[in-house]
């Protein structure tokens, strides 16, 4: 990267276009941010004080919520205090440092969908062997590979989009550091790098939807060949909360990545507004409103916390 990239300056515009919806913009996007961290960390405390959610699928989960929060932190607060602010620059080491987070947790997301499927399908089609291939071991293993698989890709984003020479104009029309935005203002030619991260997220995008459509199909034969019509359905609703996911990440990804440059719009900016913000603060509404382990699991916690509220006032009341 060339040596006087550190003393480059962005400007992220935001909604140039109207100024007078920065104040109601930034009251939705903090409410949206605060409900995303509130959900996400009711998953992962709900997962961990619940003896009863301690198995492969809420591990899963578990750093499924992680991901959602660190996806949105990556964007959230620089976005709202650029919201209220007249000077909405961002140091070039900043804007990198935003894309790098903000990419490394998306692709982690992806593969772990990916995962979470595969779960399922073990879990259907193979409930005998449960224990023995989705062990632990197997569970840490997996997520680890996601993690390092996420960070050599994000490493490559962060070359192709910030190895080049910017001399241009530095208004990025958009919230936050994001690709398209950005390759815009490169003054070499990005062909090439625009091949190169097309191709690493045509083998995250494609290579997990691929994971997750086969270990849908096994389920669906699997559950197809049941007997019961009340264990089928069971199945089928057990998969829903996670279906419902997958479709909305990989339909807006689908969307923005997997489309040539030239066909690049201002409907993008909206996309990857829900990508990043509205999908983290979905999931967690998704995965509890529509699971009955996790909403048993809440009702067993609340009652414990009201029996504990309720003995400690009566000893209060005794002295």
């Amino acid at each position: 990267m060339g040596g006087n990239h550190t003393q480059i300056e962005f400007i992220l515009l935001g909604r140039k276009d109207s100024p007078g919806a920065q104040t109601p913009l930034f009251l939705l996007f903090l409410l949206i941010y605060i409900v995303t961290l509130v959900g996400n960390i009711g998953i992962i405390t709900l997962v961990w004080v619940s003896p009863s959610l301690r198995t492969p699928m809420y591990f899963f989960l578990t750093h499924f919520a992680f991901i959602d929060i660190c996806c949105s932190t990556a964007i959230s607060p620089r976005m709202l205090a650029d919201l209220l602010s007249e000077d909405k620059t961002i140091s070039f080491t900043g804007c990198m440092m935003q894309f790098l987070t903000f990419v490394f947790f998306a692709t982690v997301e992806c593969h772990l969908l990916a995962m979470m499927a595969y779960d399922w399908h073990v879990a259907i089609c193979q409930p005998l062997l449960y224990v023995t291939i989705i062990s632990s071991h197997v569970c840490r293993q997996l997520v680890a590979a996601s993690y390092l698989f996420a960070f050599l890709s994000a490493i490559i984003y962060i070359w192709c989009v910030f190895g080049g020479f910017f001399c241009g104009p530095s208004h990025i029309d958009h919230f936050f550091c994001e690709e398209d935005p950005l390759l815009k203002l490169v003054c070499s030619d990005t062909h090439s790098s625009e091949m190169v991260i097309f191709a690493f997220v045509t083998i995250n995008l494609v290579g997990m939807s691929v994971i997750i459509l086969f270990s849908y199909i096994s389920i669906i034969c699997t559950v197809l060949r049941m007997c019961s019509a009340q264990s089928r359905a069971r199945a089928f609703h057990t998969c829903a909360s996670h279906l419902m996911a997958v479709s909305m990440y990989f339909g807006t990804a689908f969307f923005m990545y997997l489309q040539p440059p030239s066909s690049h719009r201002s409907l993008d900016k909206v996309a990857s507004i829900f990508y990043a913000l509205l999908i983290p603060m979905l999931n967690p509404f998704i995965y509890s409103l529509r699971n009955k382990e996790v909403k048993g699991a809440l009702l067993k916690c609340g009652r414990r916390i009201f029996s504990h509220w309720q003995h400690r006032r009566a000893v209060s009341s005794g002295t």
